[in-house]
């Protein structure tokens, strides 16, 4: 991509879409097309269209979807796959009818079986039953995979997917009810720090283990496969019966347990982790095999401690953020609190 070249970064405001705009500012792209959902709505296939006429984008990462963690999929799963589908069916296909030079597709390393051989191989896809809880989810993420594949195929299109495995980092969201495992301890921790709590509650057995991708990190090896010169963008999509999709994760993985011990030392809670094994814990493991990106020639750089600990101050900073935005509106003397 040249550093003029006009680029569309759909779901800007999200968590990988936040980092894809700090990374590709960093690098010097000065044409970036962002437009918050207020502006475009990419459910709207008119106003996608619209869109797509009249700014005629070269370049498009794909990040904008509706995501969640174990309680968020569980109970809408609804509008997890219909929103995604309508997202992801727009954007591609206005991608195909404005001949875009390439499209970047952002799906989740949920698609993968949930008793899926470990490390994760891209070859796994489709191979057996998906995890239960985020079923919808992954479905729409599929069929992402496959229309990519089915208009590259069909119209000679270059549309490539980027399976990343779970992220966190600056931008994500703190709210209990619809984040991540790392947010909802972060923010689970904190608090009872503050409230001199002598426990924090945890959902599932703390057994299952998990991969983990710094946002910054995930963003940077999206614009390396965006920027692969054609021999080695080929390869990946011409790979014979295989979708035109790569792994991204850093190869390590850890219990949750593990890791709620690691985000309790970064937030200075000492006190009891109690884990709820009534809830559900989702899929046993979930690590990638990231393989394919390695060979190309890209690695992470941010370690999970490091990671967390740039997270915490990040969360730190919006939760001060917040509460003067509070006292000034006069919420806090009212008694009004943030849901």
């Amino acid at each position: 991509m040249k550093e003029t070249a006009k680029i569309f970064v759909a779901g800007h405001g999200g968590l990988v879409g936040s980092a894809l705009v700090r990374r590709l500012k960093e690098l010097g792209y000065s044409n970036l097309l962002l437009r918050t959902r207020q502006q475009l709505d990419l459910t709207n296939q008119l106003e996608v269209r619209q869109f797509f006429g009249e700014e005629r984008p070269e370049y498009i990462f794909l990040a904008a979807a509706k995501v969640g963690g174990i309680l968020a999929n569980a109970s809408y799963p609804g509008d997890f796959i219909a929103q995604n589908l309508q997202i992801q069916t727009n954007v591609i296909h206005e991608s195909y009818r404005a001949e875009v030079k390439r499209l970047l597709f952002l799906g989740s390393s949920c698609i993968y079986p949930k008793f899926a051989p470990q490390p994760i191989k891209e070859e796994s896809l489709l191979t057996g039953p998906l995890e239960e809880t985020n079923r919808a989810y992954a479905l729409a993420k599929i069929s992402g995979i496959e229309m990519c594949w089915s208009y590259n195929r069909q119209y000679g299109t270059c549309f490539l997917a980027a399976m990343p495995t779970n992220l966190y980092g600056p931008g994500d969201r703190y709210d209990l009810d619809g984040s991540h495992v790392i947010p909802a301890m972060i923010r689970k921790m904190h608090e009872a720090r503050v409230s001199e709590s002598d426990q924090v509650v945890l959902w599932g057995t703390g057994t299952p283990r998990r991969e983990f991708l710094y946002s910054a990190d995930a963003a940077d090896a999206c614009v390396f496969l965006m920027n692969l010169p054609e021999t080695k963008l080929n390869t990946i999509l011409k790979a014979p019966a295989l979708p035109p999709m790569v792994n991204v994760g850093c190869g390590d993985d850890l219990t949750i347990r593990e890791l709620s011990e690691l985000i309790a030392a970064v937030v200075g809670f000492h006190g009891k982790l109690v884990f709820d094994a009534s809830k559900p814990d989702g899929t046993p493991r979930k690590l990638l095999d990231v393989g394919r990106l390695d060979i190309m020639g890209w690695k992470p750089r941010v370690r999970l401690r490091e990671g967390i600990e740039m997270t915490y101050e990040e969360f730190l900073r919006v939760n001060a953020l917040d509460s003067a935005r509070r006292i000034s509106t006069g919420a806090a003397s009212t008694g009004c609190r943030e849901k």
